[in-house]
């Protein structure tokens, strides 16, 4: 069954099965989501995923063996700073502190591990962090992103004439609405436009020919920065329940492989 890292004793802990339990750690983020969603988006999808994945992999494997770690709170956000409110680690200290976490919990015997990537700034750390803890400790650490932002059910989700959905745009702030509503001003909702980026043909904000983005490349239509991507504006808790559910879904595939690989 999935349980709760944190909530299980000492002895609990002892009597789990560490060759075929996974333990997943959601990694979250503590940045600039707008002026409408709260700072702590990506740690509260972190945090609620989980319950979602529980419930849809009930109907696949109500015994599945997974023990979920607490959600991580900050990790890489260089590219909110010029924003309140923002916290960011530096790479080498988020690559160290997942190291040795997962260091400790591979020592107690726990082979199978599932990286829950909740904020996309944080994956490029992860990717390489992980093939070294492969190589390091002989464990399997998996990355999985946690929204499926490009599924057919999810982009229906967007509002018509919204072309661009990003960072703290419509699909986020709607998970948000979906996890906690009082947390969400929709009624300070302005859209953020790629400005930086606009005309160029060649070099994207990422992708295989990039100048990595930061948040201040991303402007109102007057110039003000605000460093999220499209208009949140048309988001609703609904929404967000339809984002949830269908990540979730998404991700059954993924750990029934992982438990039996």
């Amino acid at each position: 069954m999935i349980r709760n890292y944190a909530e299980l004793t000492r002895l609990e802990m002892e009597q789990v099965d560490k060759e075929k339990t996974i333990v997943m750690i959601p990694l979250g983020a503590t940045e600039q989501h707008g002026d409408q969603a709260p700072l702590g988006t990506d740690m509260m999808i972190g945090a609620a995923m989980p319950r979602y994945i529980k419930e849809e992999m009930e109907k696949a494997d109500p015994d599945f063996p997974m023990l979920v770690f607490p959600t991580l709170p900050v990790g890489l956000s260089v590219e909110h700073m010029d924003f309140c409110g923002s916290v960011t680690l530096k790479p080498d200290t988020y690559y160290k502190m997942l190291y040795e976490i997962t260091e400790s919990i591979a020592s107690h015997g726990f082979r199978r591990f599932v990286f829950l990537i909740c904020h996309g700034g944080n994956r490029p750390i992860v990717d390489a962090l992980t093939r070294q803890l492969r190589h390091d400790l002989g464990i399997l650490p998996f990355v999985l992103a946690s929204g499926a932002f490009f599924h057919p059910e999810v982009q229906k989700t967007v509002s018509p004439g919204n072309t661009f959905d990003f960072h703290g745009g419509e699909m986020e702030t709607s998970m948000v609405m979906a996890i906690c509503p009082d947390s969400v001003k929709l009624d300070h909702s302005r859209a953020g436009y790629k400005t930086a980026y606009e005309g160029k043909k060649a070099v994207r904000f990422s992708g295989e020919h990039a100048l990595n983005w930061m948040g201040r490349d991303f402007t109102t239509r007057e110039g003000q920065p605000i460093g999220i991507g499209g208009d949140p504006s048309g988001a609703s808790a609904e929404k967000g329940e339809t984002i949830l559910r269908v990540s979730a879904r998404e991700l059954i595939a993924p750990l029934l492989e992982i438990r039996d690989w």
